[in-house]
C-alpha cells in the first residue's frame, strides 16, 4: 500500500447560511471547485472580517491587504506602509496595532464556519501545538515565559524568553503545506497548560458542531498532539466530548496493562490497580503486540508499527491532579509503536512511541493513526510561513495584547490565502518548475494575490486627509520610561508541556 501520495478534494460543498453572514451546512468538505465558488467564498470571508474590527477597523484591514500583497517576505512593521495596498501611514499603522479592536468570538466562528479539509473517511483531524514568539531583549514586556527552543545540533537546546501561543488547526490529506487555522491563544505565566489547551480544544469543537461540521453519527474528532503534552489527563477532561485523542510519548515513559482479576484466595489486602507494567526503553518488558502492521511508504520506507490494548500511566496525587476528588481514575489506550526504515537526513531514525485514547483499536484503525499523526507535521510549515512570510513576529511590539491583535491578523491573512487557492494562478519564477493543478504552496497564492484582490471586495474606507502631529519636541527627555517586568513562570509546572514544544522557523 503506497500512502502519502495526494489526495484530489472533489467533493461537493454548498453554502448555506446558519447563525451569522458565512456559516454553510455543508461546512465540513473542502472540494476543488472552479474560480468563481473560491471567489465568492473570499469575498464573503473578507467582509465579515472587516466586520470583526470594531475599532480602527479601515486601517487593520488594509494592514491585512498590506501583509498579502507585498512583494516579499514582511521584515519590518513599517515597511508595510509604502505597500501601494497601504493607504495611509506607518503612524496609523502602529496606531491600529496597538489601538485597535479585533473582535476575537466572532473571528473564531467566522474561522470554524469555513470548510474544512476533505478526507476520504469524511473524519475530521486537529492538530494542537505551541509556537513561541521570542523576546529575550524585551524587558518592558510583561507576561513573557521561558520557551524551549530546540538548537541546531543535538542536545543544544535553550530557555528563551517569549510569549508561547497555543494554536489549533485542520489538516488535510496528504503531504502538502497548507493547514486550515481554528484558533490561537497566549498562554499566559500562571496558566496550567494541559488545563488551558483542555479549554481551548473544547471550545473549538463546540464551535465546529455549532457550524454543522460534525453531527450525531459521525465519527469522533480525531485531535493529535506533539510531545510534551499530558495526553491522558487531556482525555480524561474531554471525555464528554466525541474526540480521540493521539499523543506522542517520551521513549522513557512506563506504562501499566489492567490489573488482574480480584483475589478469590481470602487473603487480606487491597486489590491491585495496575498490572504488569510496559517500560518503553526497556525491550524485556513488551509482550507479544496486540497489532502488527507493515506499510510500504514513499519517502519513509517500510513503517513497521506494533500496538498493545487498554495500557494506562500510573497517576499520582501530585502536580495536576493533587486537588481531585476521589480515587484516581485509570485512563486506558492504545500504545503503538511506529518504526521506519529511514527519515530524510536520517538513516537509523528512532522508533515513534504514541497513545491514543481509543481502545480496542483494530490494524486499520492503527494505521489511521500513525498517518494521521505524520500529518501534523504540516502545522510545522505553517509557522514557518508566519515567521518566515508574514512577518508574525517581525513586529516589536511591548503590549502582550497588541501581540494578540497581531496575530489573530496573520490567521486571518492565512485563511484569505486559503480560500484563494482556486482562483490563484501559478506566478512562478524562471527557475522554479510548475506547480500541478491544485498543489500551489501558500508563498505562491500569496505571489498572485495582488491580482485576485483587484477583483474582491474592499469595504475600507478612504483616509482623511491629515497632518501629523507635533511630537516629542527635539531635545526633550522621555518622562515616561516603560516598567521593566521580570520573567513569568509563577507557577510550578504551569510550563510543563512547553519545554518540549517546538520553535519552527
Amino acid at each position: 500500500m503506497m500512502i502519502f501520495g495526494f489526495l484530489r478534494q472533489n467533493l461537493k460543498a454548498q453554502a448555506v447560511a446558519v447563525a451569522f453572514s458565512i456559516a454553510w451546512l455543508e461546512g465540513e468538505v473542502e472540494p476543488q471547485p472552479g474560480g468563481g465558488w473560491g471567489r465568492d467564498r473570499l469575498a464573503a470571508f473578507r467582509r465579515e472580517l472587516y466586520r470583526c474590527f470594531s475599532r480602527r477597523a479601515d486601517e487593520l484591514f488594509e494592514l491585512a491587504d498590506a501583509v498579502l500583497c507585498a512583494g516579499g517576505p514582511v521584515r519590518v512593521l513599517a515597511g508595510l506602509s509604502l505597500v501601494p495596498e497601504h493607504r495611509r501611514g506607518h503612524g496609523a499603522l502602529y496606531d491600529a496595532v496597538n489601538a485597535g479592536r479585533v473582535e476575537v468570538a466572532r473571528l473564531r466562528r467566522a474561522l470554524a464556519a469555513l470548510p474544512l479539509p476533505s478526507w476520504p473517511d469524511g473524519r475530521i483531524r486537529l492538530a494542537v501545538d505551541v509556537s513561541n514568539w521570542l523576546g529575550p531583549d524585551a524587558a518592558t514586556s510583561p507576561e513573557r515565559m521561558f520557551c524551549h527552543v530546540y538548537g541546531r545540533g543535538k542536545g543544544q537546546a535553550q530557555m528563551i524568553p517569549g510569549w508561547p501561543y497555543s494554536v489549533v488547526a485542520a489538516l488535510e490529506p496528504g503531504r502538502t503545506s497548507w493547514t486550515a487555522m481554528l484558533d490561537a491563544l497566549r498562554l499566559g505565566p500562571a496558566d496550567d497548560q494541559t488545563g488551558v489547551t483542555a479549554a481551548q480544544v473544547r471550545d473549538v469543537v463546540e464551535r465546529l458542531i455549532a457550524a454543522g461540521h460534525w453531527r450525531a453519527g459521525d465519527a469522533d474528532i480525531l485531535i493529535v498532539f506533539d510531545t510534551g503534552y499530558d495526553t491522558a489527563r487531556l482525555a480524561w477532561l474531554l471525555n464528554d466530548l466525541p474526540v480521540e485523542l493521539l499523543g506522542r510519548l517520551r521513549s522513557d515513559r512506563v506504562l501499566y496493562f489492567p490489573a488482574p482479576p480480584a483475589r478469590r484466595d481470602g487473603k487480606p489486602g487491597r486489590p491491585p490497580r495496575h498490572g504488569k507494567e510496559l517500560k518503553l526503553a526497556d525491550e524485556t518488558t513488551w509482550p507479544a503486540p496486540a497489532v502488527t502492521t507493515v506499510t510500504e511508504t514513499t519517502r519513509y520506507g517500510t513503517a513497521v508499527t506494533s500496538a498493545w490494548d487498554r495500557l494506562h500511566p500510573r497517576l499520582t496525587s501530585r502536580g495536576a491532579w493533587e486537588n481531585h476528588d476521589g480515587e484516581l481514575p485509570v485512563i486506558a489506550g492504545t500504545l503503538i509503536r511506529l518504526a521506519v526504515d529511514h527519515l530524510p537526513g536520517d538513516r537509523n531514525p528512532k522508533p515513534a512511541w504514541l497513545w491514543s485514547s481509543r481502545t480496542g483499536a483494530t490494524p486499520a484503525e492503527v494505521d489511521l493513526l500513525w498517518q494521521a499523526f505524520l500529518r501534523r507535521f504540516d502545522l510545522e510549515h505553517t509557522f514557518r510561513l508566519f515567521k518566515q512570510v508574514l512577518g508574525w513576529t517581525a513586529p516589536k511590539l511591548r503590549d502582550p495584547h497588541a501581540a494578540d491583535r497581531w496575530t489573530w491578523l496573520i490567521l486571518a491573512c492565512h485563511t484569505q490565502l486559503r480560500l484563494a487557492r482556486p482562483p490563484s494562478d501559478d506566478l512562478r519564477l524562471p527557475w522554479e518548475r510548475p506547480a500541478q493543478p491544485g498543489r500551489l504552496t501558500p508563498a505562491r497564492v500569496r505571489r498572485g494575490f495582488r491580482n485576485i484582490r483587484a477583483t474582491s471586495p474592499c469595504p475600507a474606507g478612504a483616509p482623511k486627509p491629515g497632518k501629523p502631529g507635533p511630537g516629542r519636541p527635539p531635545g526633550s527627555k522621555n518622562r515616561r520610561p516603560a516598567s521593566h517586568h521580570d520573567m513569568g513562570n509563577e507557577r510550578d509546572g504551569a510550563n510543563s508541556g512547553l519545554n518540549s514544544a517546538k520553535q519552527p522557523g
